[in-house]
């Protein structure tokens, strides 16, 4: 008997127990429900203030795309014959070599035939030169310019006192200038001091000393 009685009072026990748990896992879930709901309010200025975000948002974007096709647009109207022009330089450059070597042959030296063949190359390269400049195709300046890495390449040195360092004294290829773009570089020589002799062998001296 004293066992039984034992084993109601454990019962007894336990099920308040159980109830209370359950209570309030209730009262945890009611809370929950309610916090998201508070969450989910959302008051109809706030909405607003978001339809005016994604508005300003959506026009920014909007006008964004705008300037980039505008900038495109001008790009291909200014440049889309930039690698043509680029190749129709040849052109000048074949004549030039053209007209240097007639220049050179022996035979036809002093002649009145290079004298005119000459004077014809000249028209057709001003001609040539004039119409780029029209579509906004003009030379480089060169010779007697200060060497600039933008413009110019140097291709060799040359031994001259009577110019500053780095000053352009040859032009191997003339360059060209597509508006503010560069089409090509022009290739030149650049002038350099003259080293003093007597000065380079007193110094391999005293070298040679130490």
């Amino acid at each position: 008997m004293k066992k039984d009685q034992n084993i109601n009072i454990e019962n007894q026990d336990n099920e308040p127990k159980e109830v209370v748990l359950e209570e309030q896992d209730n009262v945890s879930k009611k809370n929950t429900s309610d916090d998201i709901d508070e969450i989910k309010e959302i008051t109809p200025e706030e909405k607003i203030l978001n339809l005016e975000d994604r508005l300003t948002r959506t026009f920014a974007e909007m006008e964004n795309q705008r300037r980039r096709f505008e900038k495109e647009r001008e790009d291909a109207f200014s440049y889309g014959g930039f690698a043509f022009a680029k190749e129709t330089l040849n052109l000048i450059d074949n004549l030039e070599r053209s007209k240097q070597i007639l220049e050179n042959d022996e035979t036809l030296k002093n002649s009145e035939a290079l004298r005119k063949t000459l004077e014809h190359f000249d028209i057709i390269n001003k001609d040539m030169v004039s119409i780029l400049s029209k579509n906004g195709i003009i030379p480089v300046d060169s010779v007697g310019k200060k060497l600039d890495p933008n413009l110019h390449q140097a291709m060799m040195e040359i031994d001259d006192d009577q110019k500053e360092s780095g000053t352009i004294v040859q032009e191997i290829q003339k360059g060209f200038m597509m508006k503010d773009r560069l089409l090509r570089p022009s290739l030149v020589g650049v002038s350099k001091k003259t080293e003093n002799k007597e000065d380079k062998n007193e110094v391999n001296k005293e070298n040679s000393d130490n």
